[in-house]
């Protein structure tokens, strides 16, 4: 029935002034408003699209909604940072180092932050450089 369907997926901010701040200007997205500025549509390069709308009673997501693959997680992990981006910090069950970089997961090199509303997103490397 959706075989040939383009699916997009969404998520909700309690700000969309700042997430348009946030998604633009600090990550470098191609942000587009639509629906009347009530909703953002993240651009994504090789054809996605990701909805953000505002939502009153907003809840941040306890789970990463959003992964950007980098080709080297110190270089996106230090750009980041320099934008004022503050990386999470684990300790049980996965530990991240003192950058934020989770390194022995047993998956990709991976880093994770959160948008203004709380939202968490990841950069990570899948490739141990």
């Amino acid at each position: 029935m959706f075989k040939n369907t383009k699916a997009f997926s969404g998520f909700s901010v309690n700000d969309i002034n700042k997430a348009k701040e946030f998604y633009s200007n600090t990550l470098g997205l191609d942000v587009e408003e639509v629906m009347n500025g009530n909703v953002l549509q993240l651009n994504i390069h090789g054809g996605g699209n990701i909805m953000i709308y505002q939502k009153d009673n907003h809840t941040p997501a306890t789970f990463t909604i959003l992964n950007f693959p980098v080709e080297n997680i110190e270089e996106a992990v230090d750009g980041l940072t320099a934008r004022g981006i503050r990386f999470l910090q684990y300790n049980e069950p996965i530990k991240t180092d003192e950058k934020g970089i989770c390194r022995r997961s047993g998956g990709p090199l991976i880093a994770w932050f959160e948008d203004p509303a709380g939202n968490i997103l990841s950069v990570l490397q899948s490739e141990e450089k």
